[in-house]
């Protein structure tokens, strides 16, 4: 494969959130948490160290459930469905259950706040990374057949040279991962968090 320009790449992270995350977040609350997705933030920070240290950006996304004028988050339907356990408070712009994971402090140049699956739908993504010059985007995060394929999908249809780290995402069980990958090298190459870093010039 041949080599990316770190200076034209970003690393998208599919919001890697305390809420869905960390001790004591929501999903945690709820048990809705997979060993899986606890992985991840040790093997996205150091895709994110090696991109910055060449010169790359990266950009998150925080997904975030706004408030009614009640003070009640607004949660879709479908996501009410799901996860019956959100409650007022959770995902809230600008809490610390909104935020990024501790191991992600200092990586992040841009965080984008969003309320569907796309980290670029309704959100300053594009306009973000067009400024920046980037023209290939490596997406990560969670969930690998939810935020991280209509991410990827997003990123094709805008141009983006994508690419998917296959060991930086998760999904509910690891057939639905597999699953989502497969269908994503449609519109993307589908490479390691190493085989990424390693395709990176100086």
């Amino acid at each position: 494969m041949s080599t990316l320009d770190p200076r034209s790449t970003a690393l998208i992270i599919v919001d890697l959130q305390n809420d869905f995350l960390s001790p004591g977040g929501a999903y945690d609350r709820g048990g809705a948490v997979s060993p899986q997705a606890r992985a991840l933030p040790a093997r996205v920070a150091p895709v994110a160290r090696a991109l910055k240290a060449r010169g790359g950006f990266v950009a998150a996304s925080l997904f975030t459930l706004w408030p009614d004028a009640h003070g009640e988050p607004m949660v879709s339907p479908h996501l009410r469905q799901l996860r019956p356990f959100l409650r007022k408070g959770d995902f809230a712009a600008g809490s610390a259950g909104q935020a990024n994971v501790a191991e992600l402090d200092g990586l992040v140049d841009a965080s984008v706040w969003k309320v569907a699956y796309s980290a670029f739908f309704n959100t300053q993504l594009d306009w973000v990374l067009r400024r920046a010059g980037i023209a290939n985007v490596a997406i990560a995060g969670i969930v690998t057949n939810g935020g991280v394929a209509s991410t990827a999908r997003d990123a094709h249809m805008r141009d983006y040279h994508v690419s998917v780290l296959a060991d930086g995402c998760a999904a509910p069980t690891p057939a639905m991962h597999e699953a989502a990958l497969a269908d994503l090298r449609t519109v993307a190459d589908v490479l390691t968090c190493q085989d990424f870093a390693g395709r990176l010039g100086s």
